[in-house]
């Protein structure tokens, strides 16, 4: 109820504002309807998360061996031909570990150092993106903690939702004129709601595969959707 009041609100408000501006006058006979569209297209791009975390008594230790293992992940994305421009460090720490006593609550005795350190990947050729897990985590990669695939540039499949949306809204307009014996007549607003974007598809887990294979990866395809409000004017039939 409270959004239907919001749209007659928001109806109303268009009606003054054209009156205002020398628009349509508020005598002639309108129809405001919500109208829906969607469009899908596969992805085109993928995101890594993928690191190195390491454990040593001091933190120099666990600091060596953990850039050590990132000279060698940074190597195979090179060797992958992924541009430095789509790897960037999202994460790095380096932190005291303390011991525990045996109910698991920590003690103020520090007894090593975790070192973390995680790149985001932008991966622009999704055909190799199984190929370049399974060399990550072959090469010594101990965290991904995901793997989210979009689309780069969703502008066409957007403009294709948009299109439907408008014709959807006509059907609807349309629909209700009939039924009230009268017909439709130009478009007097078209108002674009906020638009659904797809929450990036996360593979939550990735495991390392067989010796000659790489990791299988699905990625389906990504649902735009997209509402307008248009507002038409009435014309009495003959």
């Amino acid at each position: 109820m409270r959004r239907l009041k919001t749209i007659f609100i928001l109806l109303g408000t268009l009606l003054m504002v054209a009156t205002a501006h020398g628009g349509w006058d508020e005598s002639i006979q309108t129809i405001s309807v919500i109208g829906q569209g969607k469009a899908s297209a596969p992805p085109d791009m993928a995101e890594i998360q993928t690191g190195v975390v390491t454990h040593m008594d001091t933190a120099t230790e666990a600091l060596s061996a953990n850039n050590e293992a990132m000279e060698k992940i940074l190597g195979i994305l090179k060797t992958h031909k992924i541009a430095s421009k789509d790897i960037q460090t999202s994460d790095f720490s380096v932190n005291p570990e303390y011991k525990r006593d045996d109910r698991g609550r920590r003690q103020p005795e520090i007894v090593g150092y975790r070192v973390t350190n995680q790149v985001r990947i932008h991966m622009r050729r999704l055909e190799e993106l199984g190929k370049v897990l399974d060399a990550l985590i072959r090469t010594g990669s101990n965290q991904v903690s995901g793997v989210s695939f979009g689309i780069d540039d969703p502008t066409d499949v957007l403009n294709q939702a948009r299109k439907r949306a408008i014709v959807d809204a006509r059907s609807r307009a349309e629909l209700y004129a009939q039924a009230a014996g009268v017909r439709v007549g130009k478009v007097l607003v078209i108002s674009e709601q906020p638009i659904e974007v797809p929450r990036p598809k996360h593979m939550e887990r990735i495991l390392a595969a067989g010796a000659d294979s790489s990791v299988p990866v699905a990625t389906g395809e990504d649902e735009f959707h997209v509402r307008v409000h248009v507002v038409f004017s009435l014309i009495d039939k003959p």
